[in-house]
């Protein structure tokens, strides 16, 4: 409600204008913010699902790029629904609580994002420096504890920034966000209460959090490259370097973009709204896109892992199931396309290999149980055609 000074006091309602300069042009914008957002729900989806599903992952290197990928799905499923909402549907006004939320969710994520990067940095510091420890030391209760410890820590930190907003902010000169969400220093411009508090602890949560993260990555390195180089062949120096190229890729592109922003918005320095606005949201919208591309590129075994599931989800109709398998007796027998994969088979005690891939017909040899016959079958277009 407007007094008489002109300030609001406890406004319920916020209204985020997008990008400040560009409202005209947003619903372009939305089309290539849209397809980030697809594509980093289908990329991190995939990272999660093949972590989870192939045994041969369950190392600390892949736990920890799972527990990003998690990170990059909140984080962006946090921004980018009511942006598009404000970008194409001019769903512009958010209320205070649901403002605060967002900008607690948003923080959280992006210091837990910031935590993941030191822990899989340690990660490759111990596989690097110490390898014949590396089992000894990131055992699975210690990653439970890495995973615990950064949660609780970005939990913890960010609670006070929107607690701070909530119980000492009551006037505000106006309720209009130049921002295309609920950032925190966006929101804290705009009150007309002092405001010292709420800038120095969002300084301090940069420096503690994030620049804490930065100087023990960049020690981390320090000793991985100095264990590199004394390496005495060539071949093994550039196989460490290699195991390290998509994670020092994604450190740096997620920290440039974040201290830049960062300074910028409480520190000034002569940008444009629109070009400020937009690179606030590329830091958060990017590494949630860039991460699991990066990380299939330059990982085999995630490679392998994508191929599988997208080997199986073109083969749906290898075999007809377990029941008709086991029920085989009689040769040449045809039995129906089935949706049975071949994980289904393995989960009911039946190993199976493929042995040709081709798009018209395939080759899968299936061996049962130690008495039970083995078993070949053809999939042609009509059906599958097991010979016992």
């Amino acid at each position: 409600m407007p007094l008489t000074n002109g300030t609001y006091f406890k406004p319920s309602v916020f209204t985020l204008t997008g990008i400040p300069g560009l409202e005209s042009v947003q619903h372009w914008i939305g089309i290539p913010f849209f397809i980030s957002f697809v594509l980093a729900i289908i990329g991190n989806g995939l990272l999660i699902i093949i972590v989870r599903t192939e045994r041969a992952l369950h190392e600390p290197m892949f736990i920890f790029l799972a527990v990003l990928a998690t990170t990059d799905l909140g984080l962006t499923l946090c921004i980018t629904p009511k942006m598009l909402a404000i970008f194409w549907l001019q769903s512009r006004e958010i209320y205070f609580d649901s403002c605060l939320t967002q900008m607690y969710f948003t923080h959280t994520f992006q210091c837990m994002e910031s935590g993941m990067l030191l822990a899989m940095a340690f990660d490759r510091y111990v596989a690097i420096c110490e390898p014949l420890r590396h089992s000894a030391i990131l055992t699975k209760k210690a990653l439970v504890s890495i995973v615990m410890v950064v949660t609780l820590r970005a939990s913890v930190v960010i609670t006070m920034c929107p607690l701070l907003v909530k119980l000492r902010l009551e006037h505000f000169r106006t309720t209009v966000i130049t921002h295309s969400y609920c950032e925190h220093m966006a929101v804290v411009k705009l009150a007309a209460d002092n405001v010292r508090a709420n800038k120095v602890y969002g300084l301090f949560v940069a420096f503690s959090v994030l620049g804490f993260d930065v100087i023990f990555i960049f020690l981390s390195y320090a000793f991985i490259f100095q264990a590199v180089f004394k390496l005495p062949q060539k071949e093994a120096r550039f196989k460490a370097f290699n195991t390290c190229t998509a994670h020092i890729f994604v450190f740096l592109q997620f920290y440039i973009l974040t201290f830049f922003t960062s300074f910028i918005h409480r520190f000034g320095f002569n940008v444009a709204p629109y070009v400020h606005i937009l690179l606030s949201n590329l830091y958060l919208l990017l590494p949630p896109l860039l991460n699991p591309i990066v990380y299939g590129v330059k990982t085999k075994q995630i490679r392998e892992g994508v191929l599988k599931i997208w080997f199986f989800e073109d083969s749906r109709r290898w075999v007809s199931g377990v029941q008709a398998i086991a029920g085989c007796s009689n040769a040449g027998g045809v039995v129906p396309p089935s949706l049975v994969t071949l994980r289904t088979l393995r989960s009911s005690g039946v190993m199976a290999q493929r042995l040709q891939t081709q798009p018209s017909s395939g080759v899968v040899m299936i061996n049962g149980s130690p008495s039970a016959l083995q078993r070949v079958v053809v999939r042609n277009g009509f059906g599958d055609k097991l010979r016992c």
